[in-house]
């Protein structure tokens, strides 16, 4: 007897929807385990909406989340990865993949770290066929991540310390361009709070250099913007 997975698809580009659907009808057909109820939302507000009804209703099994769909407009979810952390808090036996073509460092790391999806997936890294073999891996022996996702994993294990989220978002702000004098106001530290975590990093980093510019080089080569 085959059983139902219940899929959440948020993705706001109908033609992707149509890829997914003919992806799980492709899967459906070749494993006779499997069958599976789509739930397609093209925005955070109709995805909110099925996360409600499946509280009170059939949970999900697994979710399909596109990083860039539109924002709600009546709660503070903005995009696929608030979306997930909605539902790991009332699913936590579910599973995450989560797409983009946004392949920033930054937002890369927080999604890992927030998150932790069963498969990752960059756009660029994927065709036709590999994201079919990406969702039969993640529902059989999880996770699944793109070469740029492992890529990215791999920098940081082979790094011997660890970032906290001012580090990160710091680095991120500095790597933008802000000014220093400008970055209290983006990281909850003052101004000579904010000289001495930058000397901090560039001695984690190994770093002579007085300067911003190289401190920014080498926290890219390793990943964290």
């Amino acid at each position: 007897m085959s059983k139902t997975i219940n899929v959440l698809i948020a993705e706001d580009e109908p033609l992707i929807i149509g890829l997914l659907k003919n992806i799980f009808k492709q899967l459906s057909e070749s494993n006779f385990d499997w069958t599976f109820k789509l739930h397609s939302t093209l925005n955070c507000d109709s995805a909110l909406k099925k996360i409600d009804e499946a509280i009170i209703g059939t949970p999900f099994d697994l979710a399909l989340l596109d990083v860039n769909i539109p924002p709600s407009k009546k709660k503070k979810v903005l995009c696929g990865e608030d979306l997930g952390m909605e539902l790991r808090r009332y699913f936590p036996q579910l599973k995450i993949i989560i797409y983009t073509s946004n392949n920033d460092n930054y937002r890369l790391n927080n999604i890992l770290r927030s998150i932790n999806p069963e498969g990752f997936l960059i756009k660029s890294d994927i065709d036709y066929k590999g994201l079919i073999g990406a969702i039969s891996r993640v529902l059989v022996n999880p996770p699944f991540y793109s070469p740029s996702i492992l890529s990215l994993i791999r920098q940081h294990i082979s790094n011997d310390f660890l970032l906290d989220a001012t580090d990160r978002m710091l680095l991120h702000e500095l790597s933008k361009g802000t000014k220093t004098k400008d970055l209290p106001n983006f990281v909850n530290l003052s101004k000579s709070g904010v000289e001495r975590r930058k000397r901090h990093l560039k001695e984690v980093f190994n770093i002579v250099d007085k300067g911003d510019k190289k401190l920014i080089q080498i926290a890219k080569e390793k990943g964290y913007v």
